[in-house]
C-alpha cells in the first residue's frame, strides 16, 4: 500500500453510525428488508469503504471446500486459506501516529509501553459465515426483539442474532453474549499465565459448550431460560487436575441470575459457585483476568451503562491461523511482556464501538471497557479496560478465525495484556495437541446437568 493510499484510508475514516434512542420494539419492515440487501443477513454493511481497504461482503466462507481444503476433518488444526498473503506495512512505535485513527486506544498503550512492540497489517478478508438457517433466524426475529426491562436480558425470540441494527449499546453487547459459535463443541485448549520474563505453567482445560439458544429451530419459551451450558475440565497440571466447572447462562438474567457448579476432586463434592461471574479472578488465572473476561465477554450485563459509540474502521486481530497452527511450539507464540508478534495478524475491520461505564451504586474492578465488536460476526475482537483511575490497564484481544468446517467465527487464542505488571494470560492454546475443536459431538442438556458433574472429575 503506497503512502498515499494509506493516508487517504485514514482521511477517510469516519464514524459511520450513532447511537440512536433504544427502540421499545424490533426492527421495522422497512429495516427488516435491508437484511441479506445493503446489510448483510447479520446487520454489518455489505459493501466496501470508499478507499478500498475494506472489501465488500460476499459471504465469507461456508465450507472447508470454500477455504481451499475439501478433505479437511474436523478436529484438527484449520490450514490457512490466506496463507500467501503478505502484509501490507508494518506498525510501530515509532510510526503509530500516523494510524492514530485506526488503532484503539488499548493498542497505543501497548506501542507505549513495550517500544519493540509492533502489528503486521494484512490485506482485509471478510471470511465471517455461520449456517444459513442463522441468517433466516436472524430476519425472522428481528420484528419481534425487544430488551427486557432494564436490559439484563431481551425476549422475543431465539436462534438469530436478536439486534442485527443495534439501537444501543445493550443491544450490541447482547449480539455478543448470544452469537452463534457451533451446536456442539468439545475442545481441548491451554492457558498460560505469562509471567514478565516469559515464564508459564500450563493449565490445560476440555471444554464442553452447547449453545441452545443457536440449535435448529430453537424457541425461547423451550429454553428453560438457559442460552449456554458449559463444561470446563482441568486435566493439567497434576495439583489443578480434576477440577470443574459447570455453567448454565441465563437468558433473562433479572429472573434467574447464571447458575454455576464446582467440583472439586480432593473433597469430591459439587458445590454451588455463585462467585463465577463479574470480576471475581477466573479460574487458574493468576489473577490476570476476571470471570466476566472469558470469551472476551460473558454473562450479565448488569453493573454497566453501555453506549452506542458509533460503526468504526479499525486494525483488529482477524483470520489468525497462524496462531491456531500446529506448525507452531507454544515456546514460540509465548514470549517475555506479550506474544510474538510475528504470528499476529491484522487487518481493517468496521467494528461497533461500545463504552461501558461502571454504574453508580455498582463495582467493578474494571470501572470503563471499551469493546470494538466485528460487525461481520458480533465477535468482540478488542476490549480496553480502565482501572479506578482512568488509566488503561488491560488490554484484551480475540485472535478469532473462521471455523469453516461448520461455519463459525470465533477465537482461536484470547489474550488479556496487564500494563501495570508486564504479565499477560493467553487461552486458547492448542498448537500441539493433535485434537483442537471438534464439532461433532451432539450434546443435550442432560449431559450438563449437576448431578452427573461428579463422575466428570478424575484425578
Amino acid at each position: 500500500m503506497t503512502r498515499n493510499r494509506i493516508k487517504q484510508a485514514l482521511a477517510a475514516l469516519a464514524l459511520v453510525g450513532l447511537a440512536a434512542p433504544a427502540a421499545a420494539q424490533g426492527l421495522s419492515p422497512a429495516e427488516v428488508a435491508r437484511l441479506g440487501n445493503d446489510l448483510t443477513p447479520l446487520g454489518a454493511i455489505r459493501a466496501g469503504n470508499e478507499a478500498g481497504t475494506i472489501p465488500e461482503w460476499t459471504g465469507g466462507i461456508r465450507s472447508a471446500a470454500e477455504a481451499g481444503f475439501p478433505d479437511f476433518q474436523s478436529g484438527g488444526h484449520h490450514p490457512d486459506p490466506f496463507a500467501d498473503d503478505k502484509p501490507l506495512f508494518r506498525i510501530t512505535a515509532a510510526n503509530m501516529d500516523e494510524y492514530a485513527d485506526i488503532l484503539t486506544e488499548g493498542h497505543k498503550a501497548m506501542f507505549r509501553a513495550y517500544p519493540e512492540y509492533f502489528m503486521e497489517v494484512y490485506p482485509t478478508r471478510r471470511s465471517a459465515a455461520v449456517p444459513e438457517r442463522i441468517y433466516d433466524a436472524t430476519k425472522r426475529i428481528a420484528p419481534n426483539m425487544r430488551l427486557i426491562e432494564g436490559g439484563n436480558g431481551f425476549s422475543g425470540g431465539a436462534e438469530g442474532i436478536p439486534f442485527p441494527v443495534p439501537q444501543n449499546g445493550l443491544e450490541a453487547i447482547w449480539n455478543h453474549i448470544v452469537r452463534y459459535r457451533t451446536d456442539s463443541a468439545r475442545r481441548t485448549i491451554g492457558q498460560a499465565p505469562v509471567t514478565r520474563d516469559g515464564n508459564y505453567t500450563m493449565v490445560m482445560f476440555t471444554d464442553e459448550y452447547l449453545g441452545a439458544y443457536g440449535l435448529e429451530g430453537a424457541k425461547e419459551e423451550e429454553l428453560d431460560n438457559v442460552i449456554v451450558y458449559f463444561k470446563q475440565t482441568v486435566t493439567a497440571p497434576a495439583r489443578l487436575a480434576g477440577e470443574v466447572l459447570l455453567v448454565h447462562e441465563t437468558l433473562n438474567q433479572a429472573k434467574e441470575n447464571r447458575k454455576a457448579w464446582l467440583y472439586n476432586p480432593g473433597q469430591r463434592r459439587v458445590r454451588r459457585a455463585p462467585n463465577v461471574a463479574h470480576d471475581n479472578p477466573r479460574t487458574a488465572s493468576d489473577g490476570l483476568a476476571t470471570s466476566d473476561q472469558l470469551d472476551i465477554f460473558n454473562g450479565s450485563p448488569e453493573r454497566y451503562n453501555w453506549e452506542l459509540v458509533g460503526r468504526k474502521e479499525m486494525l483488529i486481530p482477524y483470520n489468525s491461523y497462524k496462531l491456531h497452527s500446529n506448525k507452531l511450539k507454544y515456546d514460540d507464540i509465548l514470549k517475555p511482556l506479550h506474544i510474538n508478534q510475528a504470528h499476529a495478524r491484522y487487518e481493517l475491520h468496521r467494528v461497533w464501538v461500545v463504552d461501558a461505564t461502571v454504574k453508580e451504586g455498582t463495582r467493578h474492578v474494571y470501572k470503563r471497557r471499551t469493546f470494538y465488536i466485528d460487525e461481520d460476526s458480533w465477535q468482540a475482537m478488542v476490549v480496553d479496560c480502565y482501572d479506578n483511575r482512568d488509566q488503561i490497564w488491560r488490554v484484551q484481544e480475540a485472535h478469532s478465525i473462521n471455523y469453516y468446517d461448520v461455519p463459525s467465527f470465533w477465537t482461536t487464542l484470547e489474550l488479556t495484556m496487564d500494563l501495570q505488571s508486564g504479565r499477560y494470560l493467553a487461552i486458547g492454546l492448542n498448537n500441539e495437541e493433535p485434537v483442537t475443536y471438534d464439532f461433532s459431538p451432539n450434546y443435550t442438556p442432560e449431559d450438563f446437568a449437576p448431578a452427573i458433574l461428579r463422575r466428570s472429575g478424575v484425578r
